[in-house]
């Protein structure tokens, strides 16, 4: 059980995150990934990532067991405001704080060990130091840029695809409670919670793998939904760090779950969005004009005729997607900012 003990200033500065955060994300999508729960949701994402792996991950192996402890470095809270943001403060981590970290996670035992539990309570792992993580503990921050290009390259294959999926996600638990804060200030923001998160004035409690109680002490807290945790919140080790739960998202994930739905690739999402939208022939039209197409030359893109192709396109040009340029007995077709923010579904880097 986890207890976040609150006062009254930490109520009043109790704050959700404004974006998901792509560090927290890609970590704990390294758990979903070896993990066989939820088929239905990950099924097809880990099939897809694992197709897309061409780049080394033992590293990421090493310091992310499948269960317990991983070190609070990997998740700058920098990584709320960014990509780029969390991966360079990741990259000025400081050696000692990294040495610390890394001694806990080698010493076998996890959070239990900081806890005094064995690591059959807190899901620690047992046996000897793996020898990439003690080289890396002795070797410090020189080891830094392969973690970085491990990170990079695992995030362009795991998580960067369905960033648009991810965000939509997150957006809409920040709907949720907004709703709840306004409606009953942060009070009742903390009730409206997910199940696995308990508000009992002046105690959060979460479920958890180890018996821990962290103290605010007035420094508010943020709470940071995440597409990829599941089933129990997960804080940070070190009580002087900025505090921050991440939970799931979870209204969001068994609505999604229980449809038959999976998380898809972004090319793939905004393809089936977009046809959903206009239609599906209109919304190949739309994407066959490209760089720019004369109505033949769209006709012959998208497999039209040239009387549908024609009519498409004036549908679109109307409505402020496509416009259209005569030059000579030809017109030429090109997409507006509006047309080409469509075809991009609204996506936002992270």
């Amino acid at each position: 059980m986890l207890r976040i003990h609150f006062t009254g200033v930490d109520l009043a500065r109790v704050r959700m995150a404004g974006r998901p955060d792509a560090l927290w994300e890609t970590i704990l999508s390294f758990h979903r990934l070896r993990d066989r729960r939820d088929v239905r949701l990950f099924g097809e994402w880990r099939t897809e990532t694992r197709s897309r792996l061409n780049s080394e991950t033992r590293l990421l192996g090493a310091l992310i067991p499948s269960r317990g402890y991983f070190p609070d470095f990997l998740t700058p809270v920098e990584g709320q405001y960014g990509w780029d943001v969390g991966l360079d403060a990741l990259r000025g981590i400081r050696t000692e704080r990294m040495r610390r970290e890394l001694a806990l996670l080698g010493a076998g035992t996890g959070v239990g060990a900081a806890f005094g539990m064995p690591s059959a309570v807190s899901g620690g792992v047992d046996g000897p130091v793996p020898r990439r993580l003690r080289d890396f503990m002795e070797g410090g921050t020189k080891h830094l840029p392969r973690l970085m290009g491990e990170l990079r390259g695992y995030h362009r294959a795991a998580v960067e695809p369905y960033w648009t999926h991810i965000q939509a996600q997150i957006e809409a638990e920040r709907a949720a409670r907004g709703r709840a804060l306004l409606d009953g200030g942060a009070d009742e923001l903390l009730a409206s919670l997910p199940p696995m998160l308990r508000w009992r004035a002046p105690v959060l409690e979460c479920d958890y793998p180890v018996d821990r109680d962290v103290r605010l002490r007035g420094r508010g807290l943020l709470l940071q939904p995440s597409f990829f945790c599941r089933r129990t919140a997960v804080t940070l080790h070190d009580p002087e760090l900025p505090p921050v739960l991440v939970y799931p998202a979870a209204a969001q994930l068994a609505s999604a779950s229980a449809a038959g739905e999976s998380i898809r690739p972004l090319e793939e999402q905004r393809q089936r969005t977009l046809g959903k939208l206009v239609g599906h022939t209109r919304s190949v039209v739309l994407r066959a004009i490209g760089d720019g197409a004369t109505t033949s030359e769209l006709a012959r893109r998208a497999g039209v005729s040239l009387a549908s192709a024609s009519q498409h396109a004036c549908v679109m040009r109307e409505a402020g997607l496509v416009t259209t340029l005569r030059r000579g007995n030809a017109v030429l077709h090109t997409v507006t900012p509006l047309g080409a923010a469509l075809l991009k579904g609204g996506a936002v880097a992270s």
